[in-house]
């Protein structure tokens, strides 16, 4: 009998070959689909980790460019848009606040959602804003717009963490990464420094907003470009855990910024600390209770990384003493310009960049311990040598030398640090374990500000000296000396730490820690 037509096919219980093949085909790419989305990792195009790396740390200039060059411009801002002397402080502050505050959600949706999604999506968030910051024509307006870096950072900065450990190996692949992302940080803080005063003296302040729209463009389309998507895991959001840590870590950030202008005993102040404990200690026992946390306790349990933690808060805390006090010092008692004070730093920054380049081949012999130990110890010395600087002081009798100590404990510190944290951690933890880095240094940065203006004003306070810079430099004295004692600190703490494998000889590497960003003059 001849096939009947307008049917697929005559015999209904026999399908043709060509159908038999496409469905055998379905099953095959259907068999495929069930892996988990945890484990299914499809790479779209061949790793580049020279070009990666090359993009993460353009995104990490720009984020520390902007830190340094919105607060050189401050003075022009706070005319242009007609802040008040007490308000001009939020521009600062709105993204200090952001910032910090999001961090650890930041790094965990990294984790859940994806690194790549999240790292571009923070960097295009950021470009944004800083478009709509240069085009501000009012207060409000430029503090939403400082607002919303603070969520991109956010964004961005764990997944940057992150893409280098699952980018680079263990070893010394990961700790020669590691070492060129802290250079690039603290070169970019000088930078920062120094382009600020360049832009602001010969154009306008609205160019230090508009200067990151190229460089966060083209940071998003190489990372759209030559990233793959990290395997994400399975989990959903801790609702609870995120909002109690948006919540716990704003109103920290928020006591220390107040502490900083009203003093520790101010009610706000008082309050905003209070909130601050109950928040996070609600943080802590939902995150001891839930399945999938925001943030992994679990993470704290290694001693070496608990206190390596600690020791990172109260680093960037004793850093920020010369990184706050010294661009006030060369301008308002040396008479030096914005992009004078700038060019002062670049001996700092040029000794860290050269040492940090040595670093992996020192730690493979060495260890993390003794590089701590070093480095932080030259961090104090050098804050205690700049804390005995007079009105008629020098740059090359007074400053010079402590300038280059500064930047060869800087370097030999931070990395280890950073690899005593991140050493062990499994990738699924990456972004929750960055996440908290940075919060340490955002948190860090605000109480040693917080804590060494409430001392350095104090003391100018009870100097009564007819001549101001004579006061004010009595205050600075003071602060950077128990800036010092705080670096000190750090030294014996990491004389306890375990000896931890070879960075360079694939015993667990780390991730790259940013340099604690310069606070330079706000008037």
């Amino acid at each position: 009998m001849p096939p009947c037509t307008g049917t697929p096919y005559a015999n209904r219980s026999q399908p043709p070959l060509n159908f038999r093949r496409q469905v055998k085909d379905t099953m095959s790419t259907a068999s495929i689909s069930t892996t988990p989305p945890a484990e299914k990792v499809v790479p779209r195009r061949e790793p580049k980790p020279g070009l990666i790396l090359a993009t993460i740390v353009t995104c990490q200039l720009m984020l520390v460019l902007d830190a340094t060059i919105v607060n050189i411009a401050l003075p022009k801002i706070r005319d242009s848009l007609h802040f008040s002397e007490a308000s001009q402080s939020w521009v600062l502050n709105a993204y200090t606040l952001a910032f910090g505050g999001l961090l650890l959600l930041g790094g965990r949706a990294g984790d859940i959602l994806g690194r790549r999604r999240m790292f571009v999506s923070g960097v295009v968030v950021f470009t944004v804003a800083s478009f709509i910051g240069g085009l501000a024509a009012d207060s409000t307006m430029l503090l939403a717009s400082r607002a919303l870096q603070g969520v991109g950072a956010a964004m961005a900065g764990p997944s940057m963490l992150a893409l280098i450990i699952t980018t680079f190996p263990e070893g010394a692949p990961r700790v020669k990464a590691m070492s060129l992302f802290t250079a690039v940080s603290s070169a970019g803080g000088s930078v920062g420094l120094l382009l600020g005063g360049m832009l602001t003296t010969w154009g306008s302040w609205r160019l230090v907003m508009y200067i990151n729209v190229p460089i966060g463009a083209l940071a998003a389309v190489a990372a759209a470009r030559l990233l793959n998507e990290s395997p994400r895991i399975q989990g959903r959001f801790d609702i609870p855990g995120a909002i109690t840590s948006v919540l716990g870590m704003g109103t920290l950030v928020y006591g220390f910024i107040n502490a900083s202008e009203h003093g520790w005993s101010d009610g706000v102040t008082l309050g905003a600390f209070t909130a601050a404990v109950v928040l996070l200690t609600a943080f802590v026992i939902t995150e001891s209770r839930v399945a999938f946390p925001v943030f992994p306790l679990r993470l704290l349990r290694d001693s070496t990384r608990a206190r390596g933690y600690g020791s990172y808060v109260l680093l960037v805390g004793a850093m920020f003493s010369m990184f706050y006090f010294m661009p006030q010092f060369m301008q308002r008692v040396l008479g030096y310009s914005p992009i004078k004070a700038g060019l002062a730093f670049l001996p700092l920054t040029i000794t860290l960049f050269a040492v940090s380049r040595f670093v992996p081949k020192l730690l493979p012999r060495f260890g993390p311990r003794p590089l701590i130990a070093t480095g932080t110890a030259l961090i104090s010395a050098a804050l205690l040598w700049l804390a005995q600087v007079k009105t008629d002081s020098g740059f090359t009798g007074s400053l010079l030398v402590p300038f280059l100590m500064f930047g060869l404990g800087g370097a030999l510190a931070f990395s280890p640090i950073a690899l005593n944290i991140m050493s062990g951690l499994a990738p699924r933890d990456s972004g929750a374990g960055s996440g908290l880095m940075q919060a340490c240094q955002q948190i860090g940065g605000a109480l040693g500000i917080a804590v060494l203006v409430t001392v350095s004003t104090s003391a100018e306070k009870g100097s009564h000296n007819p001549n101001p810079g004579v006061n004010f430099t009595h205050g600075l004295d003071t602060g950077l000396t128990v800036g010092a004692a705080i670096a000190f600190a750090v030294c014996l703490v990491s004389l306890t730490l375990r000896p931890k494998a070879p960075a360079g000889g694939g015993g667990g590497g780390a991730a790259p820690a940013p340099a604690p960003v310069p606070v330079p003059v706000t008037e």
